[in-house]
């Protein structure tokens, strides 16, 4: 009688998971690379893609330009220029070279300088889209992409306008991953924040999506939750309070230190509970990064550092049911 068993053990289904890459060039390459990397079966990337700013670059003429970044103005030569786009790129935002007279009218219209600021973050997206084809093309991976509350929805319906065969946009749709039934569930938006971001809705509203994005699935075992805001004080929403009376909002801070507190999604912890999928991925409060259990089920924030072009994620092993291990990454 043989000590050990001739049957083959099962391949786990390996994922790699990161959030909130906010426009930063080497972030989102990094996340591509990851693939490769880890050896996994596929990429998820939640939400918040969108970067966060406009700088504008007023060309001065006899190749000269000036801009503001940070509150520091800087003056540069044609040679220097694509540096300085570079590093707006490694931080997130977008720039766009204009003329004395578009320079003036984006200060006296907000609404010159928001149509600029969505024409470029939708070409970085597109752009981005076509090099993940790109990478993926003749690889088994595929990569699962689902906006946040900060992308607007002029940037998600880039989404599913540019992506093809290895890009899958899988927001409000349950996808299976693979053969071994693992299906993945994802919703963007948030909760109200402090910030008033293109995609927030109320408690109840969050909690009707995510109850509609559950109602076809029958055995939850095997779910994965892609759910951008985590649960409400969860130590995965833990961030500073801040005082919206101010415009724009401060830190509250008690004795010198900012005031903690938990900025989640309850109808995200209710879900959990009440669902209890078998993993459950997060993002939103980039200072939250952990691995925590919520009954049976295993929920992640990777956290985000993309300003300084640092990639967050996380490795996840599956075998069946069961989530066998959690690897924090960062590089």
């Amino acid at each position: 009688m043989p000590f050990w068993s001739s049957k083959s053990k099962a391949k786990p289904y390996r994922i790699f998971f990161a959030t909130d890459v906010h426009g930063s060039e080497p972030t989102f390459r990094k996340f591509l690379n990851a693939g490769k990397a880890y050896s996994v079966d596929a990429l998820i990337l939640g939400g918040d893609i969108t970067g966060k700013m406009l700088v504008p670059i007023l060309d001065l003429g006899a190749g000269n330009y000036r801009a503001t970044l940070q509150s520091n103005s800087l003056t540069m030569t044609a040679e220097e220029l694509p540096g300085f786009e570079n590093k707006l790129g490694k931080l997130g935002f977008y720039s766009s070279v204009m003329d004395q007279g578009q320079y003036e009218r984006c200060l006296q219209n907000a609404g010159e300088v928001e149509k600029i600021y969505l024409e470029k973050a939708c070409q970085r997206l597109a752009a981005w889209l076509k090099l993940a084809e790109e990478r993926l093309a003749g690889t088994p991976i595929c990569c699962y992409v689902t906006g946040g509350n900060d992308d607007p929805q002029e940037v998600v319906n880039v989404l599913h306008r540019e992506a093809k065969d290895r890009v899958i946009v899988c927001e409000e749709k349950l996808v299976q991953l693979n053969d071994d039934g693992h299906l993945l569930v994802s919703l963007g938006y948030s909760n109200p924040t402090p910030w008033r971001t293109p995609r927030e809705i109320s408690e109840d509203e969050l909690a009707r999506k995510i109850d509609s994005a559950f109602a076809s699935v029958d055995d939850r075992s095997k779910v994965i939750f892609n759910m951008h805001v985590p649960p409400v004080d969860s130590t995965l929403d833990t961030c500073p309070m801040l005082d919206t009376s101010t415009d724009p909002p401060t830190v509250v801070t008690s004795g010198g230190e900012p005031v903690m507190f938990g900025a989640g999604s309850r109808s995200v912890t209710d879900a959990i509970e009440r669902y209890q999928p078998l993993l459950s991925l997060h993002g939103h409060i980039h200072e939250s990064r952990g691995v925590i259990k919520i009954g049976r089920t295993t929920a992640i924030n990777p956290g985000s550092e993309y300003g300084e072009g640092i990639l967050r994620g996380t490795i996840v092993n599956l075998e069946g049911d069961e989530v066998k291990s959690t690897q924090m990454t960062s590089g």
